[in-house]
């Protein structure tokens, strides 16, 4: 990009309003950040119920700027009811948090599933928030 004119003579203004057109063209190309989010919400119970309202949950996290990490969809191969198998999909829903930026908490009702993660999550000091059911921050 030339600062001169046709005419030899410094032209700024235009300069400066073709670098920043520019530069929005590059930023529309380039992906913006999004941060990583755990999805900690309920599992057992109701556990079909459950997989539609954390895909929901995500849903939501993906459209305020989030890349959500949703164990609930991630290990269907899991047998909850099988002690070792709910013990291995925690372990491994744990090393999943550990990379994320935030752990989100969905529901009123904190399992105990939920409060290990919740606890290993303050251990590691990452961000915790809570959200009720309707998908509203709430104050925890």
């Amino acid at each position: 990009m030339k600062i001169r004119n046709s005419e030899g003579y410094m032209d700024l203004v235009a300069y400066k309003a073709i670098m920043n057109v520019d530069r929005e063209k590059k930023a529309e190309t380039k992906s913006a950040f999004r941060p990583l989010i755990y999805v900690c919400a309920p599992f057992n119970g109701d556990i079909e119920g459950n997989k539609k309202k954390a895909a929901e949950f995500a849903e939501f996290a993906y459209k305020n700027g989030c890349i959500p990490i949703t164990p609930h969809l991630l290990f269907p191969f899991m047998n909850d009811e099988r002690p070792n198998e709910r013990a291995l999909a925690l372990h491994m829903d744990i090393v999943l948090m550990g990379k994320c930026q935030e752990v989100w908490v969905l529901s009123e009702r904190i399992t105990s599933g939920m409060s290990a993660e919740i606890e290993k999550a303050t251990k590691r000091r990452q961000t915790v928030r809570y959200f009720s059911n309707d998908f509203v921050e709430v104050e925890r």
